[in-house]
């Protein structure tokens, strides 16, 4: 049985992963256009697939929003018919959901020491 914080915590992650496994989606709050808030399942963002980007860079929001919700929840979508500011709340809270940050990769670090030849 674990007994540190740290042991704990990576029991936790573990369970985690496996309830992920069979059901991949994550509850995530959707705030709607007249200020009603439901929450919907989605996949966190690690799972999205790259249509999934390429719709939301372009702006397809219900492409998006078909991609990465659960097919059930797609309606509740529609129906609350979010803003522009909810849905970008909407695809943090699906980061957060899935432990990543949106837009933020890790990529190397600067070194320490000076590159400049003298």
């Amino acid at each position: 049985m674990p007994t540190t914080k740290k042991e704990l915590d990576a029991a936790a992650a573990q369970e985690a992963e496996a309830e992920q496994e069979n059901d991949p989606y994550v509850p995530v709050p959707l705030a709607g256009y007249d200020g009603v808030t439901k929450d919907v399942r989605a996949l966190p963002a690690g799972r999205w697939r790259a249509s999934a980007f390429r719709a939301l860079n372009s702006g397809d929001m219900d492409a998006f929003m078909a991609l990465v919700l659960h097919e059930d929840d797609v309606e509740v979508y529609e129906e609350l018919d979010p803003d522009m500011d909810a849905i970008g709340r909407f695809a943090e809270a699906a980061a957060r959901a899935g432990g990543e940050d949106l837009g933020k990769s890790g990529g190397p670090s600067r070194s320490g020491r000076s590159t400049r030849r003298r």
